[in-house]
């Protein structure tokens, strides 16, 4: 499935429409969790406001959290763009390359793991992917409302 939602969005262009905003995302918006035999990953984003979304991610098993990482999307110069800090680590920046309607995608090539960062919401889940090189290495995480 995560092949197919990136192979959709590279078939409709990766381009980006019209100016998109990071306002455009508030899909994202809202507290998120997935749960399961291996543990448990929570992420959580503000509403869009004043040009950017704060996020935050936390992940452990039973009690205990394993990893977290602080997230901001702000409006850049030719769109949004995603800045991740996973462990508290200097931040990196994702430019937007791909945009479609309760779906984004987030593209640094010069970055090793990920290179790409894929969020899309159906209904009351939104899943996260990201890949590498070539979409190499995906890894997903569905989400549900918390």
């Amino acid at each position: 499935m995560v092949l197919a939602i990136l192979a959709a969005l590279a078939l409709s262009g990766s381009s980006v429409p019209e100016p998109v905003a990071t306002a455009d995302l508030h899909f994202l918006s809202g507290r998120w969790i997935q749960e399961g035999p291996d543990g448990w990953t929570e992420e959580s984003w503000s509403d869009p406001r004043g040009g950017v979304m704060l996020g935050t991610a936390l992940s452990g098993k039973a009690e205990q959290a394993t990893s977290f990482e602080f997230m901001r999307i702000a409006d850049g110069r030719s769109g949004p763009v995603f800045w991740g800090s996973p462990g508290g680590k200097a931040a990196v920046a994702f430019p937007l390359a791909g945009y479609a309607p309760n779906t984004v995608r987030f593209e640094n090539p010069a970055h090793d793991y990920p290179t790409q960062i894929l969020y899309r919401r159906e209904g009351r889940f939104l899943t996260a992917t990201t890949t590498g090189p070539g979409g190499s290495n995906p890894q997903s995480w569905r989400y549900r409302r918390r």
